[in-house]
């Protein structure tokens, strides 16, 4: 049977093959191409020792009609090579190629083909011109246009190979993101589904418990209500992932103190948790509160593992300027790396030997996606700790 070949697990192997792709057209390009301007400027350089030689020819002949004309056809013929023919009192004499403002005077001008000269001088040696009596001029030149474009072509296909590979890697990781969000919606939406049949079967027996009192403690039966009905909360949520959440405006302060209150007592004795509020005791956000427990569940059991069941846990809830309100939650714990502090909310990330992965990329995506909001490390440090902070709009 053929094995099917899995895109994403190779990943790693396709970016480079893309980026040695590139790399190599863009460096053959390169290449090619300063072949092709070196050849380029091998040629003009005839052409203009061509010219210096009409030149020297043209002012130690003698007067002969049909020469002079061949003469005159060769210094005319340069049509895109800028060059300058220096005379032996070192005065230019002629230029071929040149665009001279109009509104120069004859100095100006003179001093206009200077400046000329001495750029021409920095990319090529002037050539050349004998005269009578063992005098000589000079012949100063620059590439033409087309060479000096040429000299930017290599770069620009690099930026447009560079380009394309941003965009390839852009899809690449768009599709691969895409495919991962289906799988989660499905497995939560699958997952959901089948906590339906064994918590109908749970809320069942609380009714059986409460109508036998004599049997069982009423307190017992109200502490495993809650229970039932955090699974409920639970499957709810898991219910919602993937469709587009009803937001309600909610007082912050109520929605973080019940919950806390309740996750206090299912954690760990050991762990100290505190809630503080600077807000005002009405402040409101539009939040859908079942997901929004959600996020406060992942990052304080996060930071309950990450103390190993020992420490302490700060809730502390600050305005912020924007019309903005935060939640810092704080442990001190054995804080993240960091190198690994970019990959917490990346999908399947996890320090736990049976964890997922999956809890701190939900919570984000929750946070920015679903409430507009910012979720991210705000502080760690190794052996001290960890700080995240959520960021909310509020509502005046």
């Amino acid at each position: 049977m053929l094995k099917s070949f899995d895109i994403y697990s190779q990943n790693n192997i396709l970016k480079i093959i893309v980026a040695l792709n590139l790399l190599l057209v863009g460096s053959g390009a390169l290449i090619f191409i300063n072949r092709i301007i070196n050849k380029l400027e091998d040629r003009e350089e005839q052409y203009v020792q061509l010219y210096a030689r009409a030149l020297g020819y043209v002012q130690t002949a003698d007067v002969n009609t049909d020469v002079n004309f061949i003469v005159q056809e060769v210094l005319v013929a340069n049509k895109t090579i800028p060059a300058i023919y220096v005379n032996e009192q070192n005065e230019p004499a002629y230029k071929l190629n040149i665009d001279i403002p109009q509104d120069l005077s004859a100095d100006e001008t003179k001093q206009f083909l200077r400046q000329q000269i001495l750029e021409m001088r920095k990319n090529h040696s002037p050539i050349r011109v004998d005269l009578r009596d063992g005098d000589f001029g000079l012949v100063y030149y620059n590439n033409s246009t087309l060479i000096r474009q040429l000299r930017y072509f290599p770069y620009a296909l690099i930026a447009i190979l560079t380009a394309l590979g941003l965009l390839a890697y852009l899809s690449f990781s768009s599709s691969r993101r895409a495919e991962q969000n289906r799988v989660w919606v499905g497995l939560a939406k699958e997952t959901a589904h089948q906590l339906g049949t064994p918590l109908s079967s749970l809320m069942a027996w609380v009714e059986y418990m409460r109508s036998d009192p004599e049997h069982y403690e009423e307190s017992v039966t109200d502490e495993i209500e809650k229970d039932v009905q955090r699974l409920n909360t639970i499957t709810a949520r898991f219910s919602s992932i993937g469709s587009i959440p009803t937001l309600k405006e909610e007082n912050l302060n109520e929605v973080v103190t019940h919950f806390t209150d309740y996750l206090a007592r299912r954690i760990s004795t050991k762990v100290k948790m505190t809630v503080e509020s600077n807000l005002p005791p009405t402040q409101v956000v539009r939040i859908n509160r079942l997901l929004f427990e959600w996020v406060i569940e992942n990052i304080c059991k996060n930071a309950v593992d990450a103390m190993a069941g020992v420490g302490e846990l700060r809730l502390r809830m600050i305005p912020l300027h924007n019309d903005e309100v935060a939640i810092d939650i704080s442990d001190t714990g054995k804080g993240i790396s960091k190198a690994n502090l970019q990959k917490v909310f990346a999908p399947g990330y996890s320090t736990k030997k049976r964890g997922w992965g999956l809890g701190l990329t939900l919570a984000k995506r929750i946070v920015e996606e679903y409430h507009n909001g910012r979720l991210f490390v705000k502080s760690s440090e190794v052996g001290k700790g960890t700080t995240f902070r959520i960021v909310l709009n509020k509502e005046t």
